[in-house]
């Protein structure tokens, strides 16, 4: 009797696991229903509803890639785009709350950070330490199917870090963050229209103890790549360019360009990317109504 009560429990816990493995599998391959949305606030009122979602199913499935993976996504796309842009818009109103969101944002970019990790040690057992002791040796026999993963992981980690601005420990984390991009293009350059070089843009601009001149030199390198690879039709690289590249140039100028080029790009054209041509365009004109904080001196070109 008690070994059969036991093989029924053993096999309600499967069908347990294998029910919530098949949710899994539908929520992680979904995301096009919100990246193809056109309305910003919608998204960002149910994405917490969803990334809890996630995070509950991974309690009963800990070492489901594909939740692993839009956890790592979601908390880094949620914590860029509805928090730390709250935090950049209130920073000339109120300091205090501009300080919160901040320090909630890199709360999230961490817990993004961490489920990137684990769905890497998911398929890879023991990569995390590997990475700290030897990032580029720990990534060499990561497959070319975990490219999403590897961006995603990197993301979240190199929006922590660039808002650990003071903290030293988080900033000599910056070669893990280079390192997984590295092996991203490594194994498919051409990933999600020059998505790759982007972020590259914003690794290379956070770098120290280089002259401005080669910085500059190797963002527009990365700038060009990028151009080419999404046909000109990623609003988010002309904002991440002129923000990375020509506010530290003083060039105002072309900073007006390219965000004007960014808010000229169509969402409507592109419906799988439609939400993040929106997102980029908000920013695109935050930053328009900061010309005058951001350079020095009247319009100049160099």
């Amino acid at each position: 009797m008690s070994a059969g009560l036991a093989i029924l429990a053993t096999s309600g816990c499967s069908v347990r696991k294998f029910a919530v493995n098949k949710v899994g599998d539908a929520l992680a391959s979904g995301g096009s229903t919100y990246e193809s949305d056109d309305d910003m606030e919608l998204v960002g009122g149910a994405l917490p509803f969803s990334l809890k979602l996630v995070e509950s199913l991974l309690a009963e499935s800990p070492k489901h890639r594909g939740l692993l993976l839009t956890a790592a996504s979601g908390f880094a796309e949620y914590g860029y785009a509805y928090v730390e842009e709250q935090a950049d818009e209130e920073a000339g109103v109120n300091l205090d709350r501009s300080t919160a969101l901040r320090a909630r944002a890199r709360r999230l970019y961490l817990r993004g950070y961490r489920y990137g990790m684990r769905g890497l040690e998911a398929g890879y057992p023991g990569i995390g330490a590997a990475i700290a002791d030897d990032p580029a040796a720990a990534l060499a026999h990561v497959k070319k199917r975990d490219v999403p993963l590897l961006y995603w992981t990197a993301a979240a980690h190199g929006l922590a870090i660039s808002s650990s601005k003071d903290d030293p420990e988080m900033i000599a984390q910056l070669p893990e963050v280079e390192a997984l991009i590295k092996r991203a293009s490594e194994l498919n350059q051409d990933w999600n229209g020059g998505a790759l070089e982007e972020f590259l843009i914003n690794v290379e601009s956070a770098r120290a103890g280089v002259k401005a001149a080669d910085q500059q030199a190797r963002m527009k390198t990365l700038f060009d790549r990028s151009e080419a690879l999404s046909g000109g039709k990623r609003a988010s690289l002309y904002v991440s360019y002129a923000e990375k590249a020509m506010v530290p140039a003083q060039n105002q100028a072309e900073f007006k360009a390219l965000l004007e080029k960014a808010l000229a790009i169509d969402a409507d054209r592109e419906p799988e990317t439609r939400l993040a041509t929106l997102i980029a365009q908000r920013r695109a004109r935050w930053l328009l109504g900061r010309t005058d904080e951001l350079f020095l001196e009247g319009d100049t070109a160099k």
